[in-house]
């Protein structure tokens, strides 16, 4: 396992307010991916060998952060590339603590060798909400993502819950994320995938989400998913309204 690589000195926390929210972009996942979306993207969320990704794919993503001064962040996730790692798995807290080290192992020494600091991690789908109801979930994955990357890593996820709970008590920054790409449910959860209008595809709509998301400091990072249609359309209309706040 690497030694810790993060760093960075804008941190983010429930506690302590950033005036200045971030766009975050899930990358390294599909080939022929659109280089526009990292020069957009505050932040990339490098999917790291558990649903997507490989050193070779991870190394690029890398070089892509350094070439437009984006930010890197680890995007771990359930070891299931069949689903994506969109479907929530029987796995123990040890295995996973396990499994997330591994992952970001792989990221750090990647980024180690290209220059690049992880400053951010954010787990991956199925992974992202089952750690985020499950507080031992969330102490496997926080706790892995600190051994590896270091003390200085931002944890990215729900504004409230599980995940957000175990960071601080790692002592780990925390940032509470909006989905611009995402509709919600009147109690403020993600629309499930699969029905009507889970997924925003329209630039506008988007536009108006981020807007919405982004007022009132409920959240300190926004998220566009680099696999949904449209994405650099999308992801340049939220930059836009980031950068205008």
């Amino acid at each position: 396992m690497s030694g810790p690589i993060a760093g960075g000195s804008e941190r983010m926390e429930t506690t302590r307010m950033t005036t200045r929210c971030l766009l975050n972009i899930d990358l390294g996942e599909l080939p022929g991916e659109d280089e526009q979306l990292y020069a957009l993207a505050h932040v990339a969320n490098i999917a790291c060998g558990g649903h997507a990704g490989d050193e070779r794919s991870i190394r690029e993503a890398l070089e892509r952060c350094r070439r437009h001064g984006t930010r890197a962040g680890a995007h771990p996730s359930y070891e299931d590339r069949e689903g994506f790692g969109r479907r929530a798995l029987e796995v123990t807290p040890e295995v996973l603590r396990a499994q997330v080290a591994s992952q970001c192992a792989l990221l750090a020494t990647q980024a180690a060798a290209v220059g690049v600091p992880i400053e951010f991690t954010k787990p991956h789908g199925a992974l992202y909400h089952a750690a985020n109801r499950e507080p031992s979930l969330a102490r496997a994955v926080v706790s892995a993502a600190k051994e590896v990357l270091g003390p200085r890593v931002t944890v990215i996820g729900p504004g409230t819950g599980a995940l957000r709970e175990a960071a601080l008590a790692e002592g780990l920054a925390y940032a509470r994320e909006g989905f611009a790409d995402r509709a919600t449910l009147p109690d403020g959860t993600l629309v499930p995938r699969g029905q009507p209008g889970a997924v925003i595809t329209d630039p506008q709509v988007a536009r108006e989400n981020a807007l919405r998301l982004s007022q009132g400091g409920a959240v300190e990072t926004l998220c566009v998913h680099g696999d949904t249609q449209g994405a650099v359309a999308i992801a340049r209309e939220v930059r836009a309204v980031l950068d205008a706040a």
